[in-house]
């Protein structure tokens, strides 16, 4: 690009050696936990950046009533966003706490070095280690694990990504968010309750149970999205830890404006889907112009509905008819919750199953939310000229058995609900004996029903009929 003065053109902008830029004083890094990210270097000049970060290995939920043992920088999945600028010197300062069980270290992809960090970081569970780097090359980069097995490590969640802003930093916008995806691969099928292990076998096969953002169900939504205004311009930092898939991110109502892509100095404009390779990342930048949830997707689209990689941007502020002159319908994108996998050699581990009316209660409305909701609605009331109400509904009350064949078999068809006649299709539910007693007895004892309470005998029953 060339620069005009009064004169006339002025040389080319010259490249300044990264080398050469000398740092004034010392900077410990801000370490925020996403989505947030770490306000912008600005006009600060290059500084000895100190980064302490800690390796913690600990159970987390991956979604209702499953638990999962990640191991993490910081505590989150993804690790704290790491924000620097051009001629930095990052003195970095890995830690592994003492109640960790395994070795780890770090690999950025941002190090000029051999293996980005890696060979100078591993450390022992009670100990720490520290090296430093000259940042180099502006861009948006990947950090994860890199200690045998690396797959492994990167699976349960050992990933984050560090930003290299240019001198003075990139473009001022009114909000920026930090985003990054990752698959895991559990002995469990999905949704299947209790403390599952990791399953070697599945990750090899890059079969994952769970496709997700910022490492667990989620996590972008409902009390937990991004928000922003209409009228503001909104930057997303997406990483993709992978360890095996890549990701085709897509704003479900929005264009990216612009797009660094895959976190480099290329930018292409007027995005609809951006793919981001396994270890990459890419910015995102648009502007929000009408009020509603906008929806972060995977657009390999079964895992959105089925596996997890699904979150929320709310935008607040008055509509303008002009752009969009339509409704907004909430709840519809919940998770499907798929149940397809299996495990390695090891023992199957056993699901957790209602041992009382007040578990079944409880395990039966996380059921209901991400198998049934999306059709039946968060009361029960169903959709009209659609699906049929399951609240007050005479055609579920007069035979629980009929309900049971339903959600095992599915059913196709007219129907007559509460006077009403429907003809929709009710697919078959890949549930367990004791989720269908679960989820069914939470709907017989909600919304003004008849109280029943369904067994898994009373399930077995019809399944083997």
């Amino acid at each position: 690009m060339a620069f005009f003065s009064c004169n006339g053109p002025s040389e080319q902008k010259k490249e300044i050696d990264p080398t050469t830029i000398k740092v004034e004083g010392e900077l410990v890094a801000d370490m925020i936990d996403p989505p947030l990210v770490p306000l912008s270097v600005v006009n600060r000049p290059a500084k000895k950046l100190i980064v302490h970060m800690e390796v913690v290995e600990k159970e987390m939920e991956m979604t209702d009533g499953v638990i999962y043992n990640y191991w993490t920088f910081g505590g989150t999945v993804p690790g704290s966003f790491i924000r620097t600028r051009v001629g930095d010197e990052v003195e970095f300062h890995l830690k592994n706490h003492p109640d960790n069980k395994l070795p780890h270290n770090i690999d950025l992809h941002a190090v000029t070095g051999p293996g980005g960090g890696a060979e100078s970081s591993f450390v022992a569970p009670g100990h720490e280690t520290v090296f430093s780097f000259k940042v180099l090359n502006e861009g948006l980069y990947v950090y994860h694990c890199a200690t045998a097995p690396v797959g492994m490590h990167i699976a349960n969640g050992m990933y984050g990504l560090i930003l290299v802003e240019p001198a003075g930093g990139l473009p001022k916008v009114d909000k920026e968010y930090y985003i990054m995806q990752g698959d895991f691969y559990t002995k469990g099928a999905y949704g299947m309750r209790g403390l599952q292990p990791f399953d070697m076998n599945k990750a090899i096969d890059e079969n994952p149970d769970y496709v997700v953002f910022n490492g667990h169900v989620g996590a972008l939504n409902g009390d937990k999205a991004i928000t922003a205004n209409v009228g503001e311009t909104v930057r997303l930092f997406v990483g993709n830890g992978g360890p095996g898939l890549v990701s085709s991110f897509h704003v479900i109502g929005e264009i990216f404006d612009r797009v660094h892509v895959e976190g480099g100095s290329l930018i292409n404009e007027n995005v609809q889907t951006t793919l981001i390779p396994a270890g990459g990342a890419a910015m995102i930048e648009f502007k929000v112009e009408v009020p509603g949830t906008l929806i972060l997707v995977d657009h390999s689209i079964f895992r959105a509905f089925n596996k997890g990689a699904l979150g929320m941007l709310k935008v607040s502020g008055e509509e303008n008819k002009e752009i969009y002159s339509g409704t907004t319908q909430t709840g519809i994108y919940h998770p499907e919750g798929g149940r397809p996998q299996n495990m390695p050699e090891e023992e199957a581990v056993p699901e957790v199953v209602a041992e009382s009316i007040k578990e079944q209660m409880e395990f039966g409305k996380q059921i209901y939310a991400r198998t049934c909701l999306a059709c039946h609605q968060s009361e029960g009331q169903g959709i009209a000229h659609a699906f049929p109400p399951l609240a007050k509904s005479d055609y579920l009350n007069a035979d629980v058995n009929r309900a049971i064949d339903i959600v095992i078999n599915g059913k196709s068809g007219k129907i007559v609900v509460n006077g009403v006649e429907y003809n929709s299709v009710m697919t078959r539910q890949d549930l367990t004996d004791d989720e269908i007693a679960s989820v069914l007895t939470y709907v017989y004892n909600s919304w003004g029903n008849d109280k029943k309470v369904v067994t898994p005998a009373m399930v077995k029953a019809i399944r083997d009929k």
